[in-house]
């Protein structure tokens, strides 16, 4: 197979990481580099034997770009998305996939008609972690989803006043510019798009909108919170998701999750497929493209309680459930965060090319993306109104809860 070329807008810190990530993948060759500072452009293009095109719009029509992967700031993504799409071209867009929901559904129709595939680079869906999870449930380990929550402490300190994170003209503010991440996860993990949000916004003293919380409610009652605070110190940073399935919950840590702990309700028949899992770990966790570093591990332990334990009620069935399973999935805790992170946009790449080269639907498609920037412009609008919210959950912008 031909490689296909790269070309790349944008060549900041997340950029030249980008390229690092899929250095060397199978199926692709880095082109071209474009970046308003020259400079900086030339010098990521030299360290991968790449051109440097004249801007990022002329990466769509560049010689030898077959693929423009998008890095530059939020509010540039949609534009240099569907100018990309309509010359036939393939896209991996960093997120958000726009800061508007018009905008979104721009790229989406273009998406649609455009021979070009487009991947956004929400890389939770590409963790090993996750998709463990999800194929728990799959597998009916695990009940449905009822209740996702996530704390996100994140620092501010590589964030000055003047940074375009601060300024909703330019990152589409906290729930667009970082929120999309998790409401994507929470739309895989419970398998439905959310109805309703109720968003909330606090401001710094004289300063920006530094902390948002958005509640969501899905199909079924099911409900999703997502807390996103920007006013730690690095060293004070801190992540956890609570999924609570019912007869279950996970623990996972990490915005990048890289460890998660499993506590589950069951009887023997199911204590004995959990213990069964260790010796799976390889294919639960495996994500094509993404290359494992030899040390992860999923341990399981059971606690066997007394055969004649009360039956407990879930779901209106009555089920016996005398044992309590603890299920660790470890991907090498903090340590390992920054492989994981790479490896799942080597992996979420790897799937652009799977899809431009056999057919097929990326995981994290268009549809993904807009979805996300519903949710989360919904949330920013809620926020400033005071108002719960419908969520637009057609290709018009419309519909969802009334």
């Amino acid at each position: 197979m031909t490689p296909l070329g790269l070309g790349l807008a944008g060549c900041g810190a997340f950029g030249a990481y980008l390229l690092d990530a899929v250095a060397g993948l199978p199926g692709v060759r880095v082109v071209a580099c474009a970046d308003p500072d020259g400079d900086r452009a030339a010098a990521l293009a030299r360290r991968h034997g790449a051109a440097v095109a004249p801007d990022a719009a002329s990466l769509a029509g560049f010689p030898g770009v077959d693929v423009v992967a998008i890095a530059t700031p939020p509010a540039t993504h949609a534009e240099l998305a569907v100018g990309a799409l309509r010359a036939g071209r393939h896209v991996f867009c960093e997120k958000p996939l726009a800061v508007t929901l018009e905008d979104a559904l721009r790229v989406e129709a273009e998406a649609e008609r455009s021979a070009g595939v487009l991947v956004v680079d929400h890389v939770l869906r590409y963790n090993p972690v996750l998709r463990m999870l999800q194929r728990l449930r799959a597998e009916g380990l695990l009940d449905p989803l009822v209740r996702f929550a996530f704390e996100n402490d994140a620092a501010d300190e590589d964030l000055g006043p003047g940074h375009w994170f601060w300024d909703p003209a330019r990152s589409g503010g906290i729930h667009v510019e970082h929120g999309v991440h998790f409401f994507d996860a929470a739309r895989a993990l419970m398998g439905s798009e959310p109805v309703e949000v109720h968003g909330t916004a606090v401001r710094r003293d004289g300063g920006p909108v530094d902390i948002v919380v958005a509640t969501a409610t899905h199909p079924g009652g099911a409900v999703a919170t997502h807390t996103h605070s920007f006013t730690h110190a690095h060293r004070a940073e801190r992540q956890l998701m609570r999924l609570d399935y019912g007869f279950a919950e996970a623990r996972v840590t990490g915005w990048i999750p890289t460890h998660a702990t499993v506590t589950a309700w069951t009887d023997e028949q199911g204590a004995r497929r959990w213990e069964d899992l260790p010796e799976r770990a390889a294919a639960l966790l495996a994500v094509p493209g993404l290359r494992p570093h030899g040390e992860e591990r999923v341990t399981v332990t059971v606690e066997r309680g007394a055969a004649s334990a009360a039956p407990a009620r879930g779901r209106g069935v009555e089920r016996s459930v005398p044992h309590r399973v603890t299920c660790v999935v470890d991907l090498g805790g903090e340590a390992r965060k920054q492989h994981v992170y790479a490896e799942s946009v080597r992996a979420a790449f790897t799937d652009l090319l799977r899809c431009a080269t056999e057919g097929g639907t990326p995981v994290a498609d268009a549809r993904s993306g807009r979805t996300a920037v519903a949710v989360a412009e919904a949330a920013t609008r809620s926020a400033q109104t005071g108002r719960t919210l419908p969520v637009p959950s057609d290709r018009t912008g419309t519909g969802g809860a009334s």
